[in-house]
């Protein structure tokens, strides 16, 4: 029998090589054991886990300047990773990037969970953990992820109400934290979301059982993508659906018959421009 346990298996990484002095000696092992407990120790959801299926993720954290009141800024990397049923291994459902993250963080200082309450160091964590827990969802059912996203959201809201740094929406940079949850929340990347599903579950779920079928679900889930795109007056999520994805989604096709590697390379050709070096390897 299974024992039951939280939802993530997070590992915290930190980098405080660009702080100086030997007032902020303590945040390193501090701020990397308090997070620790913070997001392994907690029940985020009102879904039973069992231990395999906890949600194993990083968070590379680095801070980049610290102030005599305590006062940090940093920039975080956090990746999200999900098995691969019939496998024993795992696919990385998501890598997120903030480079915008200040926070306070005095000696001594406890972290609370508190959903109706804005703060700059819990709040961060809390809206990226309800990210990777939407994102994971979504890849084990169509939309399954909008309740931690409508959660994310209500952080979001909070943080408006405090005006806190980072959270609001600014014209001048569109791939904000505001920006991500308005996007992955609006009926316009429903499409996405869904090949972010069939890509998953049909696709690479079934992969060891029946390639050939496998890579068409995932054929499948390129062709709503790239068809989604061109719609869109934005291409945040598509940037980092692929950044995640595009070394994966090669090695899906390079053993395929030239028939199918043609189709998959000429839709990322015009899909994901980004990453066409990559795709090259389909053209062997």
């Amino acid at each position: 029998m299974s024992s039951l346990a939280q939802e993530f298996n997070c590992e915290i990484i930190i980098d405080d090589s660009n702080l100086e002095g030997t007032s902020f000696e303590y945040v390193k092992e501090s701020l990397r054991t308090d997070l620790d407990g913070y997001i392994n120790d907690f029940r985020w959801t009102d879904i039973e886990f069992t231990e395999q299926e906890r949600i194993n993720c990083q968070i590379n954290i680095v801070l980049t300047s610290g102030t005599s009141d305590f006062q940090f800024s940093a920039e975080t990397v956090l990746s999200a990773r999900r098995p691969i049923y019939n496998t024993i291994t795992e696919t990385t459902s998501i890598i997120l990037g903030d480079q915008n993250w200040q926070f306070s963080y005095p000696e001594g200082r406890s972290l609370i969970h508190d959903d109706l309450q804005f703060e700059s160091l819990t709040g961060f964590i809390d809206y990226y953990m309800y990210l990777l827990l939407g994102y994971d969802f979504d890849s084990f059912s169509p939309l399954g992820g909008t309740p931690y996203f409508d959660r994310a959201q209500n952080v979001v809201d909070l943080a408006q109400n405090e005006n806190a740094i980072g959270w609001t929406r600014n014209s001048n940079n569109q791939r904000n934290r505001f920006v991500l949850i308005a996007d992955l929340l609006s009926n316009n990347y429903e499409p996405l979301r869904n090949a972010y599903y069939t890509y998953h579950r049909l696709g690479l779920d079934t992969f060891t059982q029946s390639p050939v079928e496998a890579r068409q679900q995932v054929l499948n889930a390129l062709t709503e993508i790239q068809a989604a795109k061109r719609r869109s007056t934005s291409n945040f999520l598509y940037d980092l659906f692929f950044d995640t994805k595009s070394r994966e989604i090669t090695s899906i096709f390079i053993d395929a018959d030239s028939r199918i590697q043609l189709q998959a390379y000429n839709i990322l050709r015009e899909t994901d421009q980004g990453h066409l070096l990559e795709y090259e390897q389909l053209q062997n």
